[in-house]
């Protein structure tokens, strides 16, 4: 659910979509097992231009973190892979067209 901060419950499911209002965090998840996998749609709005940060858990490679795609209704997917409590490892994938 979109807010200031979207925690995302993953003993829902593993695959999730959310569509930004704001400038939002992704916050640690709850309910996450090891070993779970999945993926994270993020779309823009109609307005576009809504950023997303990240709470320390969502691990990206070699540290980089990366900007969503800021047109309106543009939809990036993060893909993610449990490796503890603390530590989700992520990549995003950019800019599916709809």
């Amino acid at each position: 659910t979109d807010a200031t901060s979207i925690t995302v419950s993953m003993n829902t499911g593993n695959n999730f979509l959310v569509t930004l209002g704001g400038n939002r965090t992704l916050a640690a998840p709850s309910n996450a097992t090891t070993g779970q996998t999945g993926s994270i749609y993020v779309v823009q709005d109609g307005t576009g231009s809504r950023t997303l940060s990240y709470n320390a858990v969502w691990k990206f490679p070699s540290g980089s973190v990366p900007a969503a795609t800021s047109t309106s209704n543009a939809a990036d997917m993060l893909v993610y892979n449990v490796r503890s409590a603390s530590t989700i490892d992520t990549v995003m994938l950019k800019d599916f067209k709809r």
